[in-house]
């Protein structure tokens, strides 16, 4: 690859059993290798932001994770609540079942809620949770991602029945252009990975395995 390859990446760690050494190290690996961001639970944001206070990587946090099923007042006050603590990027998962219901209405304004929120202070991406929807799902979702206002849209949680694909990451980024970031997650664990979701339309990868990529390995981490 030409481009820079650690800037592509989200490196993450959201497991509910993460310890504060864990973060700590996800942040020093991050500083490191350079990496776009760290990508943490709201718990671990204020730690994050303060061991990455004199490097350009970001915080990355997660909003109605995993399951999206928040109401909208709760996603707009953990993302207010995220930016306070020092986020500057927000992923937040669509009310999934909603979209099930074509309840096209409500989905714009639990995105739209969470982009107000962010008030260009942060930017939103947003997780589809592709594994559980149709072409046409992910068409729509990514539809009503740009409409509303996202800056992102996201293929997983890493949390469901399975991650990333190449062939929903090519059907995001025909749907929403070049004006919207597109970011694979879940099931990236090599170069080789990488290198096919960029070429689908990826422009930004979220990671667990982000020092196995740049050091040439395969991970075995299941996100």
């Amino acid at each position: 690859m030409t481009q820079n390859i650690a800037a592509l990446i989200d490196h993450t760690l959201l497991k509910q059993n993460a310890t504060k050494d864990q973060i700590e190290k996800l942040c020093e690996e991050a500083k490191t290798y350079k990496f776009a961001s760290v990508c943490v639970n709201p718990t671990w944001v204020q730690l994050s932001a303060k061991l990455l206070q004199d490097s350009p990587v970001k915080v990355c946090t997660v909003i109605g994770f995993p399951l999206g099923a928040s109401t909208t007042e709760v996603k707009a006050f953990e993302t207010k609540n995220a930016i306070e603590n020092g986020a500057e990027e927000i992923d937040m998962v669509i009310n999934v079942g909603a979209l099930k219901d074509a309840d096209y209405d409500f989905i714009q304004k639990d995105i739209a809620a969470v982009v107000e929120a962010a008030k260009e202070k942060a930017i939103v991406k947003v997780i589809l949770e592709t594994c559980l929807l149709t072409n046409e799902e992910i068409v729509k979702a990514s539809e009503i991602s740009k409409a509303a206002g996202a800056d992102f849209v996201k293929t997983s949680t890493g949390f469901s029945t399975s991650g990333a694909t190449v062939e929903a990451v090519k059907l995001m980024r025909e749907t929403v252009g070049q004006e919207l970031g597109v970011k694979a997650s879940g099931g990236v664990r090599s170069l080789e990975d990488l290198q096919a979701m960029v070429d689908a339309g990826a422009s930004r990868i979220g990671a667990s395995s982000g020092v196995e990529i740049m050091q040439g390995f395969t991970s075995k981490s299941d996100y």
